[in-house]
Formats: structure tokens, C-alpha cells, sequence
């Protein structure tokens, strides 16, 4: 019997994460059966079947009285505003995978095991670590899962891309400082022109005429998953006007000499071993566009990777910031329920 999937908030990232399920080996074990979104039924239907970032999708979406037909399985779909308003435990779930980015504090997320859900999937970073029982990297620290977590984060796009390149770093060169520099596609919590949109004020800019910098937690999220670089990261955020792919700039001061020849060498035969499918390397002139749907949690540009002074390292790395992480979503899950 495939494990029973449900989703609570249908934007960028739950769209993406039935559509990564449907292109996935792993849909003979896990199955979506449950949505909850405020949106009206239509509107959802429509933004399944078409997708400007990742096209037409490849199944069959109907509208099936109050719920959802995809591939001929049926979709309970509910438009809650509040955990408490859905009767979860009815829908017999195994778990819940949380992408409406509203709740962050455990307070908030044990209402979703109050209601019913068995355990709950988080698509964002925890307000602080004690707030879920595990935040996992896959491909780094999957192997903690034991099972009996109820509440579990991916942490990030941007810390699935970015934590296995500065773990390969440390082990083979030791890391003394890291800047990281994220080129991040807009979001949709910025505006199409200018308007009252974020209290941050930058963010009332508008998304698609300028270049514009953001808070970001990406150092603390690192800390959380490598402690031992704990007070040696420093990270800044820009968004850029593109709808997907992101690029994160890697500078740090390593331990000994190297260069670029090594380090490539390095993270490209860790994406051909332990961490085949997940890290990537290309020495083609490539532009962001060319990473749109893929998979990987980061591509490293080695044709990009600098050394200054023999210590000074700086890379480039890829990613698509919403198909990537939809897949490490899925693939924690699988973990986690014991289905991989």
C-alpha cells in the first residue's frame, strides 16, 4: 500500500512537490490524497495542469466535485484557514508535508499532530533547532532519522544547496571562514512595481526591474547542520529578477594550499560516489536557464572555481530552487517512513 501524502499550503513548493512525485521512481510507494489551500478549486486545478516555470504537467488533472482527479486518484481537498480545521486524522495520512511557510515554532506545528497528522514534514527552516525533532540534509545527516520524529525540517533550498559543498570543504581542506552570497530568484513575497507589500522595506521594490537585497538566514541554517563551523559563516541574500534557478557564491579561507584543479576534483568525485544525484559538476559556459528543472541539489560551475593566494577559495554553484528541493523533500520522506 503506497504511504498517504498530504498537503497543507499548494504555492511554488507543494505544486512542485506533486509534480516531483508524479516524475519520480517513488510514486509506486507514496501517493497524494489530501490538499489543503485557501485557494478556490479552479484556480488550483489550473496551476496544476500549467506551470510557467516547469511547463505542462505530464498527468491528468480534473476537477471531481469538491476535490481534485489526478491519474484517476482521487484528492481530498479542503480550503482551511487553521490546523485545527481539518479533520487530518480522517483522512488516514502517514504524513504531512507543511509548505505554506506559516508555521515555524513547535507551538504552531504540534497543532497539526493535535488535529490528526502523525507526523509533519516541514518546507522551511524551524524558527530555532529545538523547534522540530530533526532538520535533515539529504545526503548528509539522513542516517539520524530513526523514525520516531513527528515533527521533521528540509531546512532550505538554499542549505540543501549549499551544506554538502561546505561539507566536502571541511573534510578535505578544513574550512577557517565562508562567505556565502545567495543570487536567489524572486519570491512571491515581492511585488510585480512598487508597493506596501513587506516590512522590509527593500522589498517593496519591485521584483522584476531591480536587484535587491534581503535579510537571510542561510549562515544560521549551515550552523545548525555543521556545528563545527559554528561563528565562521557569514551569509547575504539578493534577490534577482528571474523566475527560477539560483546561484550561491562560495568565498573561504581554507586550512592549507590548494587549487581550483583540486577542489573540483574533490566535489566532482563526491557527486560521482556518496553523493551521486544529489551534487553535480559542469565545465560548460552555462546561464541559469539551463538548470530549470533540475533535480540536483546544487551543480557545481567548475570552470568558475577560483583560488587566491593559494588559501582563498571561490565557487559557484547552481540550483533550482524549487525543483531540487521538491525532490529532497521526497526523498527525506522515503527515509523517514522507511520506504528507502
Amino acid at each position: 500500500m503506497p504511504l498517504r501524502l498530504a498537503i497543507n499550503g499548494f504555492g511554488r513548493i507543494g505544486r512542485c512537490l506533486l509534480r516531483a512525485l508524479h516524475e519520480s521512481p517513488l510514486r509506486e510507494r507514496m501517493q497524494v490524497v489530501a490538499i489543503n489551500e485557501p485557494a478556490d478549486l479552479e484556480s488550483m486545478a489550473y496551476l496544476t495542469r500549467f506551470d510557467s516555470n516547469h511547463g505542462r504537467f505530464g498527468g491528468r488533472v480534473e476537477i471531481d466535485g469538491d476535490g481534485l482527479r489526478i491519474d484517476g486518484q482521487p484528492v481530498v481537498v479542503s480550503h482551511a484557514s487553521t490546523p485545527e480545521a481539518v479533520d487530518w486524522q480522517a483522512l488516514g495520512i502517514d504524513v504531512l508535508f507543511e509548505c505554506s511557510g506559516r508555521y515555524a515554532q513547535r507551538a504552531d506545528l504540534e497543532r497539526f499532530l493535535a488535529a490528526g497528522c502523525p507526523r509533519v514534514m516541514v518546507s522551511h527552516p524551524a524558527a530555532t533547532a529545538a523547534d522540530v525533532d530533526r532538520t535533515v540534509v539529504y545526503g548528509i545527516n539522513q542516517d539520524t532519522l530513526r523514525g520516531d520524529e513527528r515533527i521533521v525540517s528540509c531546512g532550505s533550498c538554499t542549505t540543501n544547496a549549499v551544506v554538502p559543498v561546505l561539507f566536502l570543504l571541511e573534510r578535505a581542506f578544513g574550512l577557517e571562514q565562508v562567505s556565502l552570497t545567495t543570487l536567489h530568484s524572486v519570491m512571491n513575497d515581492q511585488p510585480l512595481i512598487d508597493g506596501y507589500h513587506h516590512t522590509e522595506l527593500r522589498r517593496t521594490r519591485s521584483a522584476m526591474q531591480s536587484m535587491i537585497p534581503v535579510t537571510t538566514g542561510l549562515a544560521r541554517g549551515v550552523e545548525r547542520l555543521l556545528p563545527a563551523l559554528t561563528g565562521r559563516v557569514q551569509a547575504k541574500a539578493i534577490r534577482v529578477p528571474v523566475t527560477n534557478v539560483s546561484a550561491i557564491d562560495v568565498a573561504a579561507t581554507l586550512a592549507r594550499d590548494v587549487d581550483a584543479a583540486e577542489i573540483n576534483r574533490c566535489l566532482c568525485a563526491a557527486g560521482d560516489a556518496q553523493l551521486a544525484g544529489l551534487l553535480a559538476c559542469t565545465d560548460e559556459p552555462h546561464a541559469s536557464i539551463d538548470f530549470n528543472h533540475s533535480s540536483y541539489s546544487a551543480i557545481v560551475d567548475a570552470g568558475l572555481t577560483r583560488v587566491a593566494g593559494q588559501r582563498l577559495a571561490d565557487l559557484l554553484i547552481w540550483f533550482d530552487n524549487e525543483w531540487g528541493f521538491a525532490n529532497r523533500m521526497l526523498d527525506v520522506a522515503a527515509r523517514w517512513l522507511g520506504g528507502r
